[in-house]
C-alpha cells in the first residue's frame, strides 16, 4: 500500500497505453478512475481490473465536461492511428483541444497534477534528426494528418498557458512510436499491421520504398517513464521525449516480423502515404538527465512478446474501429 493513496484519473484508460497505465497504478495501490468512450479501445483491455476495489470504469467522451475530484490526471484520450484520427478529423481536433481544456479546468479546480500524453507528431516531417525537445517542428497545418498533429500542438499550448496563467501543475511527455500487448490488431499501426499480416499469411505492405525510419518503444518502458514524470519534481514539467532511440527502416521491421513469426508472406510495396514523415528518432538526453530513464527492452524482445499476444487472441473477434482498415 502506498504511503499516500491518490485518486488518479486516466482519460483514454481502456486504450492500448491507457490500460497498461491503469494496471500499473492499480497494482501500486492508487485509486484509479478509467475514463473512455470506447471508440478505438475495448473493455477487454481492463476487464481484469474491474473486480479490484481501487478501480472504476466510466464511459464518457472527454469532449464533454465531467466533474470529478482527483489528485492526478493522465490525459491519454485521443485516437492515435492515422486511419482512426483521419476518419473524423474534426472530432479528433475536438478531443485534443476540448479534452485538454476539460482536464486542465479540473486540475485547476482540484489543484491536481495533470500530465499530457503528447506525441512525436508535433515535430511533423522533421528537418532535424534526431529530434530534440527544442525543435519546433515542420508541420503541414492543412494536410490529412493535421487534425492530430496540430491538435496535439494546440493541447501543449493550452497546458503551458494554464501553467503560466493559472499555476496549474502540469507535465508534458512526447511519445514516440510505442508497441506491445493489447495493441488493437486493426489499429493500422505498422507493428500491428505487419504482425497481423504475417500471422495470417497475407502480403506485408510497405508504403513507399521501405526506407522510411521509425524508433519503436516497448510499452512497459513508456509507462515507466510516464509514471516517473508524474512523480518527479515540479521544477521539471517538460516537454520531454519518451521513446527508444534505436532507429529501424520499415523494411527492416517487416523482415524481423517475418523472421519471428516464421511466416512466408511476401513484402509488397505500395505508393507512399501523403505527409508521412520520412524519419523519426527521439533525442532522449533530457529524459536520461531529468528522469534517470532510458528504454530497457530491445525491438526483438519486444516483438517476441507482442507476437505472443497476437497469437493468444482471436483476431477475428476484433472489429476494425473505422472503415479505413
Amino acid at each position: 500500500m502506498p504511503k499516500s493513496i491518490k485518486r488518479v484519473l486516466v482519460t483514454g484508460g481502456a486504450g492500448f497505453l491507457g490500460s497498461h497505465l491503469c494496471e500499473r497504478l492499480v497494482m501500486a495501490g492508487q485509486d484509479v478512475i478509467c475514463l473512455d468512450n470506447f471508440f478505438t479501445s475495448q473493455k477487454s483491455n481492463v476487464a481484469h481490473l474491474l473486480a479490484r476495489p481501487n478501480f472504476e470504469l466510466i464511459r464518457h467522451d472527454i469532449t464533454r465536461d465531467i466533474w470529478l475530484e482527483v489528485d492526478e490526471v493522465y490525459n491519454l484520450a485521443c485516437p492515435a492511428a492515422p486511419g482512426h484520427y483521419q476518419y473524423n478529423p474534426i472530432k479528433t481536433m475536438k478531443t485534443s483541444v476540448l479534452g485538454a481544456i476539460h482536464v486542465l479546468g479540473m486540475a485547476k479546480r482540484c489543484r491536481a497534477k495533470v500530465l499530457q500524453a503528447s506525441t512525436s507528431e508535433v515535430y511533423g516531417d522533421p528537418e532535424i534528426h534526431p529530434q530534440p525537445e527544442s525543435y519546433v517542428g515542420h508541420v503541414n497545418p492543412i494536410g490529412p494528418r493535421a487534425c492530430y498533429d496540430e491538435g496535439k500542438r494546440a493541447a501543449e499550448t493550452l497546458f503551458f498557458d494554464y501553467h503560466r496563467h493559472n499555476k496549474v501543475n502540469i507535465r508534458v511527455v512526447r511519445i514516440f512510436n510505442t508497441y506491445g500487448p493489447r495493441m488493437h490488431p486493426f489499429d493500422g499501426r505498422v507493428v500491428s499491421n505487419f504482425i497481423r499480416q504475417a500471422l495470417r499469411g497475407e502480403d506485408i505492405t510497405l508504403f513507399g520504398d521501405g526506407s522510411a525510419t521509425r524508433s519503436f518503444c516497448y510499452v512497459d518502458d513508456l509507462i515507466e517513464a510516464m509514471v516517473r514524470m508524474m512523480n518527479g519534481p515540479d521544477s521539471f514539467i517538460g516537454p520531454v521525449n519518451i521513446g527508444n532511440p534505436a532507429e529501424f527502416t520499415m523494411r527492416q521491421l517487416a523482415e524481423l516480423v517475418l523472421e519471428l513469426t516464421g511466416g512466408n508472406s511476401k513484402i509488397v510495396v505500395k505508393p507512399p502515404v501523403p505527409d508521412d514523415p520520412r524519419k523519426r528518432q527521439p533525442d532522449i538526453r533530457l529524459a536520461r538527465e531529468k528522469l534517470g530513464w532510458e528504454p530497457k527492452v530491445g525491438l526483438r524482445q519486444g516483438l517476441e512478446r507482442t507476437i505472443a499476444y497476437f497469437k493468444s487472441i482471436d483476431m477475428e473477434s476484433f472489429r476494425a474501429p473505422t472503415p479505413n482498415y
